[in-house]
């Protein structure tokens, strides 16, 4: 496994920025990263490591041949996406393929056990981003490996993303400067991301578990749905937290990454939907498949199929499990639907909102489950459970703890933005222009405080607490 929050929290991260800000020269503090990340990484997948280091110096080469020849240089593309897809599908599908066959075919073959390396979906994407800008001619080739590798193994976001185009991080890589007041903005970051994950995401994913892991007879409509909101909510706390922990402990070492959230929940169609959702993984597919694919030039069937086709491989990238394909597919058939559907678009605002959240809520219930029966089964509960046991009513009432309740109505709080607040307190804390006045002093104060207030609870829920990785730690 990964170091544990606490492990992080208290060693790895203080040891290693001390080290960073005591270095003297770029040079030494990129190497220093490019240490610290190996080690990172290798704490958990020491064998692993290994691939990914061949993953940087294949992808490294790949990009340097393309750059200084004239000619061919498609089929060394080629030859670079075939090695990355292939390594990523071995270790990632080899044994779903093998078990998909043998249901279809009815057959005994034998599934390779093969551990998944932690991350491989991310640091694999971001490789393929650089090749391909290399390609295109976007970005001008990296002559130093060790930047390539830095880029690569960059331990905020190598394990979950979000997935950094090179293009938006070359030119810090050379030249950045570490300023006080980033570094305390990037920790403010980092410490909202880690209670999102620790005091919310936690919370609802102990309920959605339970629930979820359930014997059939206990879930009736009222444990389904509680079910399935716990885990609306856990997987945007969970996902965005580690994204703003991925994003502040960039600002802290002098980069800056895109935003991966909008407020999803906000959003009022599927469509808008995932242009505020994971947005680094939907830029990736929309700017390296779909429009290579065509996009929506070639005609309204044609565009219809190249959706298809990336939101199949956006649920396939995912995970290896039909789930998963299935979750992809049914995003896929509502973005044609408000696309070819004139009255979608006529949809009361209120209306179209509850649309979108339901779509959404429904579909990650196949994401959860564990075979695509059980999902099926599971949403099938939601709208004809209407039956009551002593089973379920103590399941229900097992999981309403204070607790959870007040965690929950912090959640769908969260979950749009207090626009007039948030806008106020940004403005007091805006480091480009920083407001020195009376009120942005205690804003400034009340958010240092509020920090370490986070800090200390989520210690304390920590260290009573077993270890509860990130669940696109898994992708």
């Amino acid at each position: 496994m990964i170091f544990s929050s606490l492990e992080f929290i208290c060693i790895f991260l203080p040891v290693t920025y001390i080290l960073y800000c005591l270095f003297p020269s770029l040079k030494a503090k990129n190497a220093l990263l490019i240490v610290a990340s190996l080690l990172f990484y290798a704490y958990g997948e020491p064998v692993y490591v290994l691939l990914m280091i061949f993953s940087a110096l294949f992808n490294y080469a790949i990009a340097r041949v393309i750059a200084h020849i004239e000619k061919r240089k498609k089929m060394v593309l080629w030859t670079g996406l075939m090695v990355n897809l292939g390594l990523l599908g071995f270790f990632k599908y080899a044994a779903f393929l093998v078990n998909s066959v043998n249901g279809l075919f009815h057959l005994n073959l034998t599934a390779p056990e093969i551990a998944l390396p932690v991350g491989i979906s991310f640091f694999t994407f971001q490789a393929l981003s650089y090749v391909i800008d290399v390609y295109q001619g976007k970005v001008e080739v990296q002559k130093s490996f060790w930047r390539v590798l830095l880029y690569i193994c960059f331990f905020p976001q190598l394990i979950a993303g979000p997935i950094v185009k090179y293009r938006d991080i070359c030119e810090a890589m050379e030249d950045r400067k570490g300023e006080a007041d980033q570094a305390a903005a990037g920790l403010r970051r980092f410490l909202c991301g880690l209670a999102k994950k620790v005091l919310i995401a936690n919370t609802m994913g102990s309920v959605a578990d339970a629930v979820f892991g359930a014997d059939t007879f206990q879930v009736n409509a009222v444990a389904a749905w509680l079910g399935a909101i716990s885990y609306l909510m856990q997987i945007y706390y969970d996902f965005s937290g580690y994204s703003d922990m991925a994003i502040g402990l960039g600002q802290m070492f002098g980069f800056r990454f895109r935003e991966n959230f909008q407020y999803p929940y906000e959003a009022c169609s599927i469509r808008e939907f995932w242009r505020r959702w994971h947005i680094s993984l939907s830029t990736w597919f929309k700017e390296y498949v779909y429009i290579p694919l065509g996009g929506n030039r070639k005609g309204k069937f044609r565009a219809a199929v190249n959706r298809i086709i990336v939101f199949f491989l956006t649920g396939l990238w995912h995970g290896a499990n039909w789930t998963f394909v299935l979750w992809g597919l049914y995003h896929g058939f509502f973005l044609l639907v408000e696309e070819y559907v004139p009255l979608v678009k006529k949809l009361p605002k209120w209306f179209s909102h509850l649309y979108a959240m339901l779509v959404v809520c429904v579909g990650f219930v196949m994401f959860r489950a564990d075979t695509v029966t059980q999902g099926f089964s599971y949403i099938g509960q939601m709208f004809s459970g209407f039956w009551q046991t002593p089973e379920t009513i103590s399941l229900v009432w097992q999981q309403l703890t204070p607790y959870f309740i007040a965690m929950l109505v912090v959640a769908v709080v969260g979950c749009a933005p207090v626009r007039p607040l948030s806008d106020w307190v940004r403005r007091k804390t805006d480091m480009e222009k920083p407001d020195t006045s009376l009120s942005g002093k205690l804003v400034q104060a009340g958010l240092q405080l509020g920090s370490i207030c986070l800090l200390l609870w989520c210690m304390m829920r920590l260290s009573g607490s077993t270890y509860n990785p990130f669940i696109y730690f898994r992708f």
